[in-house]
């Protein structure tokens, strides 16, 4: 997707001063710190349960049950990926000199704009390096929802996949630093208006 998927989204004489879209591929978050050996214990701990009750001679709903929680397991070490590498490829970003649109595409469909005036903070994480995420709001934690932002039906899933985080964020840009300058700059052109 391009700057051009959001020329149907724009206010009379906005203009758009950047576009991007997030990392594609393989992006990890520092969340994955406790998510992939958690996931690994899952998984370890789901197929030695199962082995085990299979060796043992367990009826066949143990080894039902074992098996759909192997394959939970492995969506959580593998699958979650490429579920949120899938995910990015459906999203683009624009600053404009007004608003900051985020656009998803289906199955996900999304649009989010936030008025520059009424920006919330910014959290940028990577200054300085190639690529970085600008997150507009508070965080959401593991357990509890994000700070100021309404709760979202993929909430539960957000930890596992940053592309559903409810929270507004150009996720895995390049150059987050530039783009940090060009929000401010357009935020500050408006207030001196």
């Amino acid at each position: 997707m391009a700057s051009g998927s959001f020329q149907g989204r724009l206010l009379p004489r906005e203009h758009i001063m950047w576009s991007g879209i997030p990392t594609q591929g393989l992006f990890f978050t520092s969340r994955d710190m406790f998510l992939i050996p958690f996931s690994l214990l899952w998984c370890g701990f789901a197929i030695f349960w199962t082995y085990n009750a299979a060796r043992q001679g367990a009826p066949l709903f143990f080894d039902a049950w074992g098996v759909m929680f192997i394959c939970i397991g492995l969506f959580f070490v593998f699958g979650r990926f490429a579920v949120d590498a899938w995910l990015r490829r459906r999203i683009s970003y624009a600053v404009t000199d007004k608003r900051i649109l985020i656009m998803r595409t289906a199955p996900f469909a999304n649009f989010t704009s936030i008025d520059l005036e009424r920006l919330p903070d910014i959290q940028v994480t990577g200054e300085g390096e190639k690529r970085g995420t600008l997150r507009f709001g508070v965080g959401t934690s593991f357990f509890g929802s994000p700070g100021g932002w309404p709760q979202s039906r993929y909430q539960n899933f957000a930890s596992w996949s940053p592309a559903l985080d409810p929270v507004p964020q150009f996720l895995g840009i390049e150059d987050p630093s530039k783009v940090f300058d060009i929000v401010m700059k357009a935020r500050n052109a408006l207030r001196s208006a």
